[in-house]
């Protein structure tokens, strides 16, 4: 695609060039750019490892491997050529071999990344709980890898390759960096060519409802329901992010801070709450906060505004987190509270 430069009321083409015309490496250049600003390529992914390669073949090395927040690994692999090589080759390969990597292993590669980088003194298995937005359970990583190739652009032969592997229920993108060379700046027309964009999102919601039917057949997936009791009523059928929601509501009624609530709760507590001074809608304090509003209850009705203060409560909860929460939270509550909740049959 042309890029042209608006003047007034003419238009100026910016040039396209190449990579090797820039004299632009590959590993000292475009990597090193793209591992500070990964979203540009792959949204919401961090960055675990750069040439990772914790193999007995220490040759074959992924030039990044990421993580989404929804603990999927992603082999990002890049090319300054104007046709890919056979980059997806390689990245299938890689995607194979870090299919089995464990929590603690991903952990390892990202102190080991943070090292090399200046950070030692960061932890690396905080970073990446903070990240995937767990605390308290070990987490466990999908074995369902992702793949990003960019390059300057592709060839025939890997866009059929990689639209026929995406039929096949893999997840692979690819993106095309194209550089252009105006007054001595140099300007990136970055494209995902596959899937297209208008696409992308059909395309998930099939992956993603296909990848549910499997996992339906299989898990064991807790779906109790709960009844919260109190002085005004019964409360039912609630799930366990509901039954957390309407206790808290419950306890915020008797007049305890969210503050409160966060010290009495051992894990989590700390990010158990986002607030922000005054009466604010969720997007807002969630925008604030530089957190994601969907990882909160966010609708209107959910907003706790306590002393001119408007809170959001986390809503990723599993079993065994939101049971220990709440007998932690009615620890602190005064005799005679009147809130109590139940498991349906």
């Amino acid at each position: 695609m042309t890029i042209y430069r608006l003047n007034s009321d003419t238009l100026t083409e910016l040039p396209q060039t190449s990579f090797n015309e820039l004299g632009l490496r590959e590993r000292t250049d475009i990597q090193r750019i793209l591992k500070d600003h990964v979203e540009i390529i792959s949204k919401d992914v961090m960055v675990l490892a750069e040439e990772y390669g914790d193999w007995e073949d220490s040759r074959r090395r992924i030039d990044l491997l990421g993580l989404t927040r929804e603990a999927q690994l992603v082999v990002i692999e890049l090319k300054r050529t104007e046709d890919g090589g056979h980059m997806e080759l390689q990245a299938l390969r890689y995607a194979a071999m870090v299919s089995t990597m464990t929590f603690r292993q991903a952990v390892e590669a990202h102190q080991s990344y943070l090292s090399k980088n200046g950070k030692a003194t960061e932890s690396a298995e905080e970073r990446i709980r903070e990240f995937l937005d767990e605390s308290e359970d070990e987490p466990t990583l999908d074995n369902q890898v992702r793949i990003v190739l960019a390059s300057a652009d592709f060839s025939k032969e890997i866009t059929s390759s990689v639209l026929w592997l995406n039929e096949q229920g893999l997840d692979i993108t690819c993106v095309r960096l194209r550089p252009h060379l105006a007054d001595n700046n140099i300007f990136l027309d970055i494209q995902q060519v596959i899937p297209l964009p208008e696409a992308s999102e059909f395309q998930v919601a099939i992956r993603e409802k296909n990848r549910e039917r499997e996992v339906a057949q299989t898990s064991s997936k807790d779906y109790t329901k709960y009844c919260v009791i109190t002085s005004t009523g019964r409360f039912e059928p609630l799930n366990k992010r509901g039954l957390i929601f309407k206790v808290v509501q419950e306890v915020i009624g008797l007049g305890i801070k969210p503050e409160q609530i966060m010290a009495a709760v051992s894990k989590r507590g700390h990010r158990l709450f986002i607030s922000l001074n005054g009466q604010h809608t969720a997007p807002a304090i969630a925008a604030a906060n530089g957190k994601d509003e969907d990882r909160f209850f966010s609708k209107e009705e959910e907003v706790f505004v306590v002393d001119d203060k408007s809170y959001l409560l986390m809503n990723q909860w599993s079993k065994v987190s939101a049971e220990r929460a709440l007998a932690e939270i009615f620890s602190i509550l005064p005799e005679g509270h009147g809130i109590s909740y139940q498991a349906l049959g």
